[in-house]
């Protein structure tokens, strides 16, 4: 009934986009229009779309219009027209949501149109990709559309400095990958000036492979971070006791949760290791060994969960994390908390210390800054309630542009892996015999490895592509597509190559003529060149023919993954753009998915079947079962995934907190409203604090409160004697404290200039704000680590982490505001700069030096003069001095000489300067000249 009722009325998707298909009728009548117009013309465009908008439009009166405005200009810059069907998809990211689109249906092209409809708020668009392979290569070729239309394309990859982000931000459009994006939102919000910061807001973002970076990567913080302490013994020590422990009594392993942990009999053991290593003192459960137990857990997950060449690889003596969705190298990418660490003893590399977390956040909630955000991908359906309660973005499933010719078998199941590999060899075999392209996928680069092994040992001649070979990348994704070649390839996410059938023109064209280069020692010329073209084109179009006769590419699926979004991005790797293709599945019961999920009542009843070890079995009921449990999984990973966003939404709403308060005060011309305010509520609560409301006056502690004022702020003040006036009430002599303090901070404004002042206290509350956010940041993080333990007490874990995580937060600000204050109160002063202030200064001591020489013989007082040992200036400057005393206090400058005239040259100045007697009043003669 339901598949009559989709015949009859559609699809919910099918309803969705039937309205766009009227906005693409009217797109396709402007065609002639556009075509109508020169090249200035067209460019024109752009201009007048802007100030239709400056004029009330919005964009969505200018969709169509500009849409074909961009149709044109790609034919023109590219060679190549927008499909009726890649039109919808840039409404639908117009909208801001998700289209899913088959791989080789063009989204990199789909995005075009709503980018440049975006872009002409001139807010900046933002194109995310996942590497930066990708983002430059986007970046170039779309690049001259854009600038084709009037406008300009910036790209962010690893390795810009500062001024080279900001221009690429300020851009129209900007390319980059989301670690990137990131990564600037970060450091913009450890800057001390605006015009320091790169990005200029988060108007709209497009991303690419939404699915890889806004659900696998979702888990993944951004952390940017500075170095701790070396413990490498510590690491090593523990990690060499662990291969001691008994895997059937000392832990627990669940494979399923990915959790490993000591039982108590294990704990135990471990106790009496570390004791006798003398690395422990007392029990193992006293506060100091708390770090003891926490790197022992760590050792422990890295012994059993991590595993190398599945979820790492060894190069260059380092531990490279691994993608497992993509098969990539993380370059760049540690694990936190001591595990990283872990793992490297494990291995016997260099220990790298481990970092404290200077500012963090999730991809959840970057992506989340955006005021529109859209994105595109081949796999999104199996996600979209994910997408849906996350981000609040829809999912469009876009109709290819021509039908879909691809055959997907069922799976095939074998009881044993060894027979599953048989059968896969066989089966790569026939299917290179007759011309036809195989594709093999994996979920792991062992598993590329085992393949790769027997493939060799039958004589087939074959390329691996994985995180060992990633920089061959491209290049084998090119000739992946000719007739009767074998590629390995650990996962296909991402790797934003399409597989084209007998080959890749570009890449084929850039190989010849480097081969020419090194052949002729020369540049081949436009017409060998050409010529060079034509023949490849023949021989690809040969080698096309070729393949398709034989049935188009065949992917070859080694296993089933975690993901049934992974294992469809392997099957849309053929069948692209109407070609035939083929896909199968060969799995068994010794695989991981299986073996974690289902080997026990899957090998039962196919040995009551009386399937053999070497038998395959195919059932659609197989299919079914195997889909169900990738769903249980998928299920199980969008709740952790949800279970973490809630408690980074609890820190998420303190970091915007912090972030747009850090940018208030950069934004102000100055923040001596807010200071004073944290000096009068400090000093309101020390009060409080020493003075109760409603206690006593021979209750209050005033010796402690004189004691505070005097240590913190440098306020030596009579509180006893105010506290002994008949009347008197805490509140007044609170005020008294906040005037007292107001005019000695005023006095140093005076001394030093107020913009002097101003500019030291933005930069001091700045500081003190990011030291602080660093504190709490790492207080966080311990938090959290041990929040679930308060789930034993009958109590929500979550809950417990709001409370704490809030309690917290009120201590930093409280801190905040007692450290700004300190700091300001008994700040060091810098001697004022300022050109004219330094020429008054210099009059002064010249008329000072005048009257010196006039009345010297008469012994009378000479003023503190400073001379300045280049120039032969004097310069009158206050005195630099550290503390609460002002810079005049202690020994008098106005001393008679009769005092000093014995003062040996190199000994201290009498006047108390701190400088030699030489270079301070011993320095002038009787005549005023400057003494040998």
């Amino acid at each position: 009934m339901l598949s009559l009722a989709r015949k009859m009325f559609g699809s919910a998707n099918d309803r969705k986009i039937k309205p766009m298909r009227k906005s693409v009728e009217r797109i396709n009548a402007l065609e002639p229009q556009m075509q109508a117009l020169s090249d200035e013309e067209l460019k024109a465009k752009t201009a007048a779309f802007r100030e239709r908008l400056d004029k009330g439009e919005t964009l969505d009166d200018l969709l169509e219009e500009a849409f074909a405005v961009v149709r044109e200009g790609s034919v023109r810059a590219l060679g190549m027209r927008h499909f009726d069907v890649q039109l919808i998809g840039g409404m639908v990211l117009h909208k801001g949501a998700i289209a899913e689109m088959r791989t080789g249906e063009g989204k990199t092209l789909v995005a075009t149109l709503a980018v440049y409809l975006n872009a002409l708020a001139g807010k900046g668009v933002h194109v995310i990709t996942v590497n930066d392979y990708l983002a430059s290569r986007d970046a170039e070729w779309m690049g001259k559309l854009y600038g084709f239309l009037g406008m300009t394309t910036g790209t962010i990859v690893h390795g810009l400095n500062d001024g080279e982000r900001k221009a690429a931000y300020a851009c129209d459009i900007t390319y980059g990958t989301n670690n990137e994006f990131g990564f600037d939102y970060l450091r913009d919000n450890m800057k001390y000036s605006l015009d320091q910061m790169a990005q200029r807001g988060h108007a709209y973002a497009i991303v690419d492979e939404v699915d890889s970076i806004l659900i696998d990567e979702a888990r993944t913080p951004l952390i940017i971070s500075g170095p701790t302490d070396d413990r490498s013994e510590l690491y090593r020590t523990i990690n060499d006791l662990i291969p001691n422990l008994n895997d059937e009594t000392d832990i627990e392993l669940d494979e399923k949760q990915r959790s490993v942990i000591f039982t108590e009999e294990g704990m135990e053991k471990m106790e009496r290791m570390l004791e006798e290593t003398g690395m422990l003192e007392g029990n193992l459960w006293d506060p100091q060994n708390v770090s003891i137990v926490h790197h022992s857990n760590q050792a422990l997950r890295a012994h059993k969960l991590f595993h190398r060449d599945k979820q790492y690889l060894m190069k260059d003596g380092q531990v490279m994390l691994v993608d497992e969705f993509t098969g990539r190298m993380m370059e760049g990418r540690r694990l936190s908390e001591g595990l990283h660490q872990a793992i490297e003893a494990k291995e016997g590399v260099d220990i790298k210390p481990e970092n404290q977390t200077l500012a963090s956040i999730t991809f959840q909630n970057y992506f989340r800054l955006y005021n529109k955000l859209a994105g595109m991908t081949g796999t999104a359906i199996t996600e979209a309630a994910e997408f849906a309660d996350i981000y609040k973005l829809e999912v469009f499933q876009l109709p290819t542009n021509k039908p879909i010719q691809r055959i997907d078998d069922d799976d095939v199941v074998y009881r044993v892996a060894s027979a599953k590999y048989q059968e896969i060899v066989k089966e790569v075999r026939d299917a290179r015999s007759k011309g036809q392209p195989i594709l093999l996928g994996t979920a792991s680069i062992e598993k590329s490895e085992i393949i790769s092994t027997l493939l060799t040992q039958a004589k087939i001649p074959h390329k691996v592509l994985n995180a060992r070979h990633h920089e061959q990348e491209a290049e084998i994704i090119a000739d992946a597509g000719l007739p009767g070649a074998v590629t390995v390839a650990t996962n296909m996410a991402g790797r934003g190559t399409d597989i084209q059938l007998g080959g890749n023109l570009e890449m084929r064209l850039w190989k010849a003529v480097d081969a020419f280069k090194e052949k002729h020692g020369r540049d081949p010329s436009r017409e060998e060149e050409e010529a060079m073209e034509a023949e490849i084109k023949t021989e690809i179009q040969a080698g096309k023919k070729e393949a398709l006769d034989a049935g188009g590419l065949f992917v070859l699926g080694t296993e089933r993954h975690e993901s049934r979004r992974i294992d469809n991005q392997l099957r849309g790797r053929t069948g692209r753009q109407g070609d035939p293709g083929k896909s199968k599945f060969f799995i068994s019961v010794e695989d991981d998915l299986m073996r974690v999920f289902a080997a026990d009542r899957l090998n039962s009843i196919m040995k009551s079947l009386g399937i053999k070890e070497d038998e395959g079995i195919t059932h659609p009921w197989m299919n079914k079962a195997i889909e169900t449990s990738q769903k249980k999984i998928e299920e199980r990973n969008f709740e952790i995934r949800k279970n973490v966003l809630k408690y980074d939404d609890v820190i998420n709403d303190q970091r915007k907190a912090i972030f747009e308060q850090r940018r208030e005060f950069m934004n102000a011309g100055q923040v001596t409203e807010e200071v004073t305010d944290m000096r009068h509520d400090i000093i309101d609560e020390w009060v409080e604090e020493a003075m109760p409301e409603k206690a006593f006056a021979e209750q209050w502690d005033v010796e402690g409160l004189t004691e505070t004022l005097k240590n913190e702020l440098g306020l030596d003040l009579p509180i006893a004697e105010w506290a002994s006036e008949e009347g008197v009430a805490n509140a007044e002599i609170a005020e008294r404290v906040r005037k007292a303090s107001d005019d000695a901070f005023e006095q140093k404004v005076k001394l030093a200039g107020a913009d002097q002042i101003r500019n030291v206290e933005k930069q001091v509350l700045l500081q003190v704000l990011d030291s602080k956010w660093r504190n709490h940041l790492q207080q966080i993080d311990q938090l959290r680590s041990v929040i679930h333990l308060r789930s034993y007490g009958q109590r929500d874990p979550l809950n417990e982490f709001k409370e704490e995580a809030f309690k917290l937060f009120n201590e930093l600000l409280s801190t905040l505001r007692h450290e700004v204050t300190r700091i300001l109160m008994n700040i060091r002063i810098t001697p004022p700069s300022d050109e004219a202030q330094r020429a008054a200064a210099r009059a002064r001591d010249e008329e000072a030096l005048a009257a010196a020489r006039a009345s010297i013989l008469s012994r009378e007082n000479l003023r503190e003069t400073h001379l300045n040992p280049d120039t032969g200036d004097n310069e009158m400057t206050p005195d630099v001095v550290e503390g609460p005393n002002d810079p005049h206090d202690g020994p008098p400058l106005h001393q008679a000489e009769d005092d000093w005239s014995q003062t040996p040259r190199n000994a201290a100045c009498p006047c108390g300067s701190g400088k030699k007697y030489k270079h301070c009043h011993g320095s002038l003669s009787p005549a005023g000249t400057q003494r040998a």
